[in-house]
């Protein structure tokens, strides 16, 4: 299991993550899409990565509009897993929106 991150490891992960802040603990990012199918496409490919990968990001769907949580609960904050998913993620939302 990954260690947690520092402060400053975090502050630089963020830095190559434009769209994602730091809330609670947690890497979040809050993209709306075109509507609710290119959104649950989305949700779709992010599940099979997460499944793929064992680790999992809270997902809120608001019809077109979703928000994503990254955070390694068994550690209680944000590892290097978390990252990853968030740079995942940023590349999923990527390739369907293009």
């Amino acid at each position: 299991m990954p260690q947690l991150l520092s402060e400053h490891e975090i502050g630089v992960a963020l830095g190559t993550l434009p769209d994602w802040k730091l809330r609670e603990g947690e890497l979040v990012r809050k993209v709306k899409l075109s509507g609710f199918s290119q959104a649950i496409q989305v949700v779709n490919r992010v599940a099979e990565v997460a499944e793929n990968n064992n680790h999992h990001p809270d997902i809120d769907i608001r019809w077109a509009t979703l928000t994503f949580r990254c955070s390694t609960h068994a550690k209680g904050g944000i590892t290097a897993l978390d990252v990853g998913l968030a740079e995942e993620i940023d590349g999923i939302i990527d390739a369907i929106t293009a």
